[in-house]
């Protein structure tokens, strides 16, 4: 084993989580074989959760407990780490001031410069790798005032400044595994400038293996239609209308005579407004989940049940385990699975640094460097742009 610190009585590679959200990303690392030592977040119903399926977990904005503490005692006494011990800190800043959903007011919102906690987190507690993850909406916000190119490049010239080499790019956790179409951007750091890289699909739309392609959401979720658990409900006006939609249908499945009755003043707007009444297939990955199935530009309904998705069916699309426990109402489990990173994408994400860790990646690496399948490889079908500064 090359350069695995073992301590004492501790895990070889321990993570510090920040936030932690529902813990779908730590799930994922735990499965690659990392041990998540302590998470955090300022959402009171995520660190129940986390307690409740009996993670270490620590309640706080990370701007208070920061400034409290700036040593980062507040995450490594938990953890019972020193600074160094860290193997890898995680997390991803909330998103919403970058999402291309919403206004995309960036760093002019408050949420948009946690990215900044992030950092300090890192330098203090020196950790020998980091995973930065966002949505991807990130990578085209522009620079705060005083500096110039994009956000992204700002962060990116940040953990430069700390020593750390970066590689970054866009990952769809529908090529890992997950029945979901959903993109994150993902930044990866090393403290020690080794072999890190993205790691390489392993689903794929069309594969000879039919174990290599695309997962459905029939194949998530068929056997949970005679139990489908906890359910939000449609409005009367909704289930008028999308039960005359088929699987797989939408607005467009409607009878031309009551389109424009159904769609309200979204009738003359722009775009495909592909979520307005819009039943899922049980053929194909399922689109990316929300923090809510019943919003009117974002349904979610069950492909055969004209229902919402339940929160059950929510937690088995995002590879959640079936024993899970989410605390709190129906509408705060749709909220914290919603935000969740899927499962088997922070697996992937953790087998890249095991594999680093453990010295297997760099041989792989340097034979295939500059190959026909190396080349193929990067630019193949997750459509990414893998970039090393």
């Amino acid at each position: 084993m090359k350069n695995v610190k073992q301590l004492s009585g501790a895990p070889a590679f321990p993570v510090v989580s920040l936030f932690s959200g529902a813990m779908g990303l730590d799930l994922g690392l735990a499965a690659a074989g990392l041990h998540v030592s302590v998470s955090q977040d300022s959402d009171k119903w995520c660190v129940q959760t986390a307690l409740t399926n009996d993670h270490n977990s620590v309640l706080g904005d990370i701007r208070g407990l920061i400034e409290a503490d700036p040593a980062c005692g507040f995450l490594l006494n938990p953890a019972k780490l020193d600074i160094g011990d860290v193997f890898a800190v995680v997390g991803g800043p909330p998103c919403q001031s970058f999402s291309t959903a919403g206004k995309r007011l960036g760093t002019d919102d408050a949420r948009g410069t946690l990215y900044e906690q992030f950092i300090h987190v890192v330098r203090t507690t020196k950790p020998r790798f980091f995973v930065m993850e966002n949505v991807k909406g990130l990578a085209s916000m522009p620079a705060p005032d005083g500096c110039t190119g994009t956000l992204l490049s700002v962060i990116i010239e940040k953990f430069r400044g700390l020593g750390y080499h970066t590689v970054f790019g866009v990952l769809d956790a529908v090529h890992f595994g997950a029945p979901q179409f959903r993109e994150r951007l993902i930044i990866i750091g090393s403290r020690d400038s080794e072999a890190i890289f993205l790691p390489s699909a392993t689903h794929f739309h069309m594969h000879q293996n039919p174990e290599m392609r695309w997962r459905t959401l029939g194949s998530a979720i068929f056997d949970l239609m005679e139990n489908p658990g906890i359910c939000a409900k449609f409005s009367p006006n909704i289930l008028k209308y999308l039960s005359m939609v088929p699987e797989g249908g939408n607005w467009r499945s409607l009878p031309q005579h009551c389109v424009e009755a159904a769609m309200g003043g979204a009738f003359e707007s722009g775009g495909g407004k592909v979520g307005f009444f819009r039943r899922l297939a049980f053929w194909e990955p399922s689109p990316t989940l929300v923090t809510s199935p019943i919003q009117k530009a974002t349904l979610l309904c069950h492909p055969r049940d004209t229902r919402p998705l339940s929160v059950k069916e929510y937690a088995r699309i995002q590879g959640f385990p079936d024993d899970w426990r989410f605390v709190g109402s129906a509408a705060e489990a749709y909220r914290q699975i919603g935000n969740a990173v899927p499962v088997p994408l922070g697996r992937a994400l953790g087998q890249m640094l095991m594999s680093v860790a453990l010295g297997d990646s760099e041989v792989r690496v340097k034979r295939m460097r500059g190959t026909s399948v190396h080349n193929n490889m990067r630019q193949m079908s997750l459509g990414l742009t893998n970039r090393a500064m």
